[in-house]
């Protein structure tokens, strides 16, 4: 049998896991979150699994890795893409809270931020350059995000159904659902609390939507 090449590189624990929280990331989950939605126990990606209680590396599952890759409509080429020794590049990126997203002039027409009121703040890189972070206000959207919470929205990123959005209506008002569905003539969207309604709005009434790709929690 041959040697192995020094040159050669062997697929690490790290890198595994953390492909996994990037996978969560890039649907604007956390590890939990990812685990839900892949209708997995909700602590099957946390840190406190990846490390026997004697100290031993724990490997997720290949069927848990599937059902992830699954419930984020990801393939297995977008997996290894996100396998990779160090850290994530940073990007400097405007953020404004929630809150204030409605008021006039802080979008222009594309749905790209415009006007006063946005501070800035270095988060992981979404490669869109016009990404763009809104702090969570209040706790309306428990349990997905909570008040303080962060979200990295990219306007150039494509959208599927099941993503999480952001969605300006041509009246202003902003909103953050998940997009259950979409044709030509209307937007259906999920409320992320179970005590808020879902909506759906007609095409003409939607300003602009965008996709959530990452959130700090």
């Amino acid at each position: 049998m041959a040697k192995q090449s020094k040159s050669q590189r062997i697929l690490t624990h790290n890198q595994v896991w953390t492909a996994l929280d990037r996978l969560a990331e890039r649907a604007g989950l956390s590890a939990s979150g990812l685990a839900k939605r892949s209708g997995l126990d909700p602590t099957t990606f946390n840190k406190s699994k990846r490390i026997t209680g004697d100290g031993r590396e724990r490997w997720p599952s290949t069927e848990s890795v599937s059902k992830a890759l699954a419930a984020t409509n990801s393939t297995i080429e977008t997996f290894v893409q996100l396998i990779g020794d160090g850290t994530r590049s940073m990007q400097s990126v405007p953020l404004l809270r929630l809150a204030q997203a409605g008021n006039s002039g802080q979008f222009d027409d594309s749905g790209f931020p415009a006007g006063k009121g946005w501070d800035e703040v270095a988060l992981p890189s979404s490669g869109d350059e016009h990404a763009y972070a809104l702090e969570i206000s209040g706790d309306s959207m428990k349990p997905a995000y909570r008040d303080g919470d962060i979200i990295i929205v990219s306007p150039g990123t494509a959208i599927r159904r099941g993503d999480r959005v952001v969605v300006k209506t041509s009246g202003g008002e902003v909103m953050v659902k998940e997009l259950k569905r979409r044709t030509t003539r209307q937007l259906e969207l999920q409320s992320l609390n179970p005590a808020h309604v879902d909506r759906t709005l007609d095409a003409d009434d939607v300003a602009w939507i965008a996709r959530i790709v990452w959130a700090s929690q």
